[in-house]
């Protein structure tokens, strides 16, 4: 099976079902393990990108939040809360079949602190030199959570 003609054409489907265009493949050992269309749209939920809804699936599949001998086609270069969580989940490989400067003439996002051309650079800034207004309020209950986990988990993952 020709793995990234199938995330082009779940993308289109989407297009055509009112939806954007994008969508994951994963494939482990041969096989479709996973699969999604973005229904950020559909869903109105902002975090319902293609590739964390085909990694969610994966890894309850797998019992594991490691995707390690997957391989993961996507329509276009993950963006950066996408591209987090395919580090997150460790596949062997990411395939991706378009760069944002391919696309960009064609899809427009109107996002009031998220524009294409500037967005990857803004995790280069300082958190105070951010577009998105942030503030940081240091709290000493804050850092016992993580003693508490570190105290009962032996400072390792379980």
């Amino acid at each position: 099976m020709d793995f990234a003609q199938r995330t082009i054409d779940l993308a289109r489907r989407n297009v055509e079902e009112g939806g954007r265009p994008f969508a994951t493949v994963i494939v482990k050992d041969g096989e479709i393990l996973a699969e999604s269309a973005n229904q950020v749209a559909q869903s109105h939920d902002p975090t319902a990108h293609a590739e964390i809804l085909a990694i969610r699936e994966a890894c309850v599949k797998l019992g594991t939040e490691h995707l390690r001998g997957a391989t993961i086609y996507v329509l276009a270069h993950p963006c950066p809360m996408c591209l987090g969580s395919l580090y997150y989940c460790s596949p062997d490989e990411v395939v991706f079949l378009t760069q944002r400067d391919q696309y960009e003439p064609y899809y427009v996002d109107d996002r009031d602190y998220f524009e294409l051309a500037t967005f990857y650079d803004e995790f280069r800034k300082d958190w105070q030199q951010r577009r998105l207004p942030m503030r940081y309020d240091p709290r000493d209950e804050a850092i016992d959570v993580y003693r508490e986990w570190n105290e009962r988990n032996g400072g390792r993952r379980p």
